[in-house]
């Protein structure tokens, strides 16, 4: 089961879909794998406070995955996105809110399920199973470069 519980309406204002975005992408991403996850659709001041809370870092992020503990199965864990930086962040990278929406589920989706990204090979690893479940939803390689615009420079 996915859970989506948007905190912030200015996802759902900027994005009326963003429930059923959300609940492609991780399910996609889940791939069949038993276990509920929650996702919050939340404001950057929210994100902060987890960040700081749970990081040590006092700052927003775009996303957080808090991976539940063994003995809470089937639940696998929560994902928790920051509105402000993930508009800011597609706007700069020249993407829609509805791909880096998606883009970060399935990243969060991926954390929740163990992979990780802490050394070179393990990020190299994660990021093309990435670009293959993206492409499979139609959504281009979140990782190539951004090619600045008219209004970048």
């Amino acid at each position: 089961m996915i859970e989506v519980e948007v905190e912030d309406e200015a996802w759902t204002s900027a994005l009326p879909d963003a429930v059923a975005l959300v609940e492609r992408a991780a399910a996609a991403a889940l791939g069949g794998t038993e276990g509920d996850i929650v996702v919050l659709l939340t404001d950057d001041a929210a994100v902060h406070e987890l960040n700081a809370r749970f990081r040590d870092r006092a700052q927003p992020t775009n996303v957080l995955s808090f991976p539940a503990a063994e003995s809470a199965a089937p639940h696998l864990g929560d994902l928790v996105l920051a509105f402000g930086v993930c508009v800011t962040e597609a706007a700069a990278q020249g993407k829609t809110l509805a791909d880096h929406l998606t883009h970060l589920t399935v990243h969060g989706v991926f954390h929740l399920l163990g992979r990780d990204h802490v050394d070179e090979a393990e990020a190299e690893a994660m990021e093309a199973e990435e670009r293959t479940l993206l492409a499979t939803l139609g959504v281009a390689d979140p990782y190539r470069p951004h090619e600045p615009s008219y209004g970048d420079a």
